[in-house]
This record gives C-alpha cells, sequence and structure tokens, in this order.
C-alpha cells in the first residue's frame, strides 16, 4: 500500500508531461509536416481481407481469459504460500516416462494446465491466421511502418487519436504492438516457462540450451508486458469509440449496436468467476481425475 501511496500520483503526473510534451511537439512545424507525411495509418497489400472472422473474434476471448488465469496462478506461485495439496502424474496412462512423475503443488499444476491450453490457443490462431490471410494484419510488409509508427505514437500521446478504421487494417502502432505480442513476447513466455517447468529435463544438453537463471529473468517482466500491454489496450478499446471496437472485437461485425458490448460483460463475468475459483482446494476434486492428489490441508488464516 505504501509503494501504491506514491505510485499512483507519480504515474498521473507522468502521464500528464507525457501529454503536454507531445502537444507542444505537434506544434513545431518541422512535426507538423512529418505526421502530415506519415499519418501513422498501413495500406494492406492488394487482395487482403476485409473485416474480421468469427474464429477471430473467440479467439479474441478465449487468449484474453486464458491470459488471466495465467496472471491470478502466476501470482499464487509468486505469493510463495505452501500449497494446500501436492499433485502427482498418473504414470500408467499417457503421456508414460521411464522416471517417476515429479510432485507438484496444486498452483503449479493448474498454472501449467492453464499454460498448455494457452498454447494450444495461440497455435491455433497462428495456424488460422495463415491459412485465411489474415496474418497482413498483424506482420509489417513494408519500412514505412516505421515513421507511421513514431507519428500513431505521438499522436495517442497527445490524446488526439490517429484516423484509424481497425475493420480494414490496424494503424501502424496497433500493427507493431500486434506482432510483438504474438511473435516475440508470446514465444518468450513459452519457451521460459517451459524452462522453469518440471517439463524441462534437469540434466543433460537440454538443461544448458537455456539457462535457468536467465529464464528467471526474463519470465516475470515479459508477464509485465503483458499486463502493460492489456491496460493499454483496454483503454484505447473504451476511448475510441468502444462499441465499434467491442462489436469488432467480440461480435465480429462492423457496427455501433449493443451486441459487442454485452458478449465482453458476459466475457469479464466468465474471467471474474474464474479468477475467484481459481483456488487450490477448489480445483482438488479436478486434479484428481488426472492423478493423485496428496497432503490435503485445510487453508491457514492470516
Amino acid at each position: 500500500m505504501r509503494r501504491l501511496a506514491w505510485l499512483i500520483p507519480a504515474a498521473v503526473v507522468a502521464f500528464a508531461v507525457i501529454v503536454l510534451v507531445a502537444r507542444w511537439l505537434r506544434e513545431l512545424p518541422e512535426v507538423a509536416a512529418f505526421i502530415a507525411e506519415y499519418p501513422g495509418g498501413t495500406t494492406p497489400p492488394d487482395g487482403s481481407p476485409v473485416g474480421i472472422p468469427a474464429w477471430l473474434a473467440w479467439q479474441h476471448f478465449l487468449s484474453a481469459f486464458l491470459l488471466v488465469m495465467l496472471v491470478r496462478t502466476g501470482m499464487l506461485l509468486k505469493s510463495g504460500v505452501r500449497p494446500p495439496a501436492f499433485w502427482t502424474r498418473d504414470n500408467t496412462r499417457w503421456p508414460r516416462t521411464k522416471r517417476p512423475p515429479r510432485r507438484l503443488g496444486i498452483p503449479l499444476w493448474l498454472h501449467l494446465v492453464v499454460d498448455a491450453l494457452w498454447v494450444l490457443c495461440g497455435l491455433s490462431y497462428i495456424v488460422l491466421l495463415f491459412a485465411t490471410g489474415q496474418w497482413v494484419r498483424v506482420v509489417p510488409t513494408d519500412w514505412g511502418i516505421v515513421p507511421n509508427t513514431i507519428s500513431a505514437l505521438l499522436q495517442y500521446a497527445s490524446l488526439d487519436w490517429p484516423v484509424e478504421d481497425s475493420w480494414v487494417s490496424y494503424n501502424a502502432a496497433q500493427l507493431l504492438s500486434y506482432f510483438a505480442v504474438v511473435f516475440i513476447a508470446a514465444p518468450l513466455a513459452i519457451i521460459t516457462g517451459l524452462r522453469l517447468s518440471p517439463i524441462w529435463p534437469l540434466e543433460g544438453a537440454w538443461s544448458r540450451v537455456v539457462p535457468e537463471k536467465l529464464a528467471r529473468a526474463l519470465h516475470y517482466p515479459v508477464m509485465l508486458f503483458f499486463l502493460a500491454f492489456t491496460a493499454v489496450h483496454v483503454f484505447l478499446v473504451l476511448t475510441t469509440g468502444a462499441l465499434r471496437n467491442l462489436n469488432i472485437m467480440y461480435a465480429a461485425r462492423d457496427s455501433e449496436d449493443w451486441v459487442g458490448f454485452i458478449i465482453f460483460m458476459i466475457s469479464v463475468v466468465a474471467m471474474v468467476g474464474a479468477w475467484l475459483l481459481a483456488k487450490p482446494l477448489v480445483l482438488v476434486p479436478l486434479a484428481a481425475r488426472f492423478g493423485r492428489v496428496q497432503g490435503v490441508r485445510p487453508p491457514q488464516k492470516r
């Protein structure tokens, strides 16, 4: 709480300074000419698909839901509290291994389960992205993306939003940020997460491919990047035409009615419910279906 006491005012002051500096820069003739030449948009290649398909709207909900659960389970692990129960995989069923399975705390088991679902969701997204041609939305195809991104970021910082039409294509800043999330941050999260998990061999060549110290140093900052991206993403969605944005993202339709908003609110309820239910003792019966649960003890009062 003491940290928040100064962190929140500091963030507000920093935000105000950024806005004032950006507005001052935009008044300079050279900067104004730069923005006029590079307005911040992107031109999709000829033949690019227009609109958001239904599968992409579903992927958006699933990835957001699983990301929330990854944060929730990561916080359970980060708390350092002794697990209220332990889970051991049933080695008589697939996948069978020569070595006996390692015992895991229930929070770690849940984190790994959510990880696996998130990876499967991501792999299906990548396959569909390239199979349907939607990849042009999130992969840069020319160097004009660089000056246009600078222009878009300056316009965002000044609170004078760049012109965009997400139904047709993302602006340069959006495109690069989505590219970073999908093709840089997500693979880093997966690789470092695997390295820190019981799945990774403790001995041999594989144990030296990615040093454990490096994986620990990267895994948590990557999670913070996802949280920062999500916070900015939600803020811009709600402040740059909320109804249309939510329709595009959640209902796969280009309109300004309340359908997307209703679906969004249902997804928020689902996330909050899953967050509250993601307690180790609540999950013990589920974990017991896939292995042996031992050492169950009641939660400790603080």
